[in-house]
């Protein structure tokens, strides 16, 4: 009895092998990484966000240059004067401090969103590629352990995103 039961169970898995292997026709596999850092939008919008950087930097400095300024006249001033100044001073190192808070927070707020929206296009490009060549899975390499080179085809994508983005 036992016999028949084992010899079942097997027979099962076999079969389920089968049809498995069978419902499977293609699989491949994505360097998502490799293929945002290739990707010509990243790359502009990376240059774009950098400039930005620069001139918020530039508008720091300069608020920097004012309070070191600010810091200088002090002590050249009479005592009541020297009240008032500091004053003034903590009022533009506070600025300085929220300008500080709020370029970071935008900064990071339009990468976070660019990045969002790059994602987005890069599955809806591995979807298309997938149905279009008949794959029936496709994986993030960071949840494959190992994958044949053949199955590689973050090459294919990188290509469909910089000439998609071209147009």
């Amino acid at each position: 009895m036992k016999k028949i039961f084992v010899l079942s169970l097997i027979g099962i898995f076999l079969f389920a092998g089968l049809s498995l292997a069978q419902s499977v026709e293609r699989i491949g596999h994505v360097d998502l990484s490799r293929a945002f850092d290739e990707y010509q939008k990243t790359k502009d919008f990376d240059k774009a966000l950098e400039k930005k950087g620069d001139v918020k930097q530039e508008q720091r400095e300069t608020l920097v240059k004012d309070i070191r300024k600010m810091r200088d006249e002090v002590e050249l001033m009479n005592e009541n004067a020297r009240k008032k100044k500091e004053a003034d001073i903590e009022s533009k190192i506070h600025t300085l401090q929220e300008f500080d808070q709020d370029a970071k927070a935008e900064l990071t707020k339009e990468r976070d969103d660019m990045v969002r929206d790059i994602l987005q296009e890069m599955n809806t490009v591995i979807q298309e590629y997938g149905k279009s060549e008949g794959y029936s899975i496709i994986l993030n390499d960071r949840v494959l352990l190992y994958g044949q080179d053949k199955m590689d085809i973050t090459d294919e994508i990188i290509k469909l995103l910089n000439d998609s983005y071209k147009k």
